[in-house]
């Protein structure tokens, strides 16, 4: 009977034993992948946790761009006390500006946000910079060209030349127009005519809405033409002229930023979160290979919720031909 019962004990000690180093096992596990995790980001991973101040660069030509989206969305999760959109643009397509305008202003319902236009906020990029709170542009930058356009070449005379012709077969005589490869009806046009109205209406809108103008100067500002960050202030597009000095000492007036606190750059990239849900999906594997199937199950059903859950109309900036 006596061995028997030290069979029992022993038996249970070396079960505790064996329980022992597979949690060890997978705690040790845990930490390489956090710091994978740490070295996938870089630096970047712990500095975005700190208080700082987060710079978002928004530079060449703007489309809809998720990465973008999703990072306006990180930063509004971060440490970052306040948000600089620094902008050097000529725009971008409607739909794109639109997005990135929306996400700006969301961002700046939780965070103090100031556009500073660096070199260029022109058509889409300026409609992105209404977005923020504030809009600061240095004296000599480029803003404005409030409108929309449509551009697509038509090489129908050039074909005819060659003798080449296009031939088509459409349910409906506005399918597909205009093409190019024809010369454009009026129907066509008078159709593409409406969509960039309809647009420009809500550029239009946005911008009197935003910055508060008189129907008077909202139709003077959107002729579309372009200023420089001088005469946009005195025609109300922008809020004063400046830096990012005078950027972050309008934060720390306004809203109470420290000044010392670290400017920081985000640029879009593979998100925080998504090293932190492959880490999860490792770990759950690595607990179900040790035997520990109740913790497996915990990671892989529990899991905190991490989600941040051309190619339209452009509103973009064209330089007359031979400038």
């Amino acid at each position: 009977m006596s061995l028997d019962a030290d069979l029992i004990v022993e038996r249970r000690r070396l079960r505790r034993s064996l329980t022992t180093w597979r949690v060890a096992a997978v705690l040790a596990a845990a930490a390489a992948l956090g710091a994978l995790a740490i070295g996938l980001d870089g630096p970047e991973f712990v500095e975005r946790r700190q208080a700082h101040i987060a710079r978002i660069p928004i530079t060449g030509l703007i489309r809809a761009d998720r990465e973008r989206l999703k990072m306006i969305e990180e930063v509004a999760k971060s440490g970052a006390k306040a948000v600089i959109v620094a902008i050097d643009s000529p725009g971008g397509t409607v739909t794109g500006s639109d997005s990135l305008q929306t996400a700006i202003r969301r961002l700046a319902e939780k965070r103090p946000v100031v556009a500073l236009v660096e070199g260029m906020a022109a058509s889409g990029a300026y409609a992105a910079a209404l977005g923020a709170d504030e809009i600061i542009a240095g004296r000599n930058s480029i803003v404005g060209s409030i409108g929309v356009i449509v551009q697509f070449p038509n090489v129908s005379g050039l074909l005819d030349s060659v003798g080449v012709k296009v031939e088509e077969v459409k349910s409906t005589p506005l399918k597909a127009a205009p093409s190019g490869f024809v010369p454009t009806s009026p129907e066509a046009r008078q159709a593409l005519q409406a969509v960039v109205d309809d647009s420009y209406a809500w550029f239009k809108d946005l911008v009197k809405t935003r910055r508060s103008l008189d129907d008077s100067l909202a139709q003077t500002v959107a002729s579309g033409r372009v200023w420089t960050g001088a005469q946009a202030l005195e025609l109300k597009l922008v809020d004063r002229l400046g830096d990012q000095d005078t950027a972050v000492a309008w934060l720390a007036e306004t809203h109470g930023i420290d000044k010392t606190l670290p400017v920081r750059d985000w640029r879009a990239g593979r998100a925080a979160t998504d090293e932190i849900r492959l880490s999860t999906r490792i770990l759950a594997w690595l607990a179900e290979a040790a035997g520990l199937t109740q913790l497996a199950q915990n990671l892989r059903t529990e899991t905190p919720a991490l989600s941040t859950a051309l190619d339209g109309v452009l509103a973009v900036w064209h330089p007359p031909a031979g400038q």
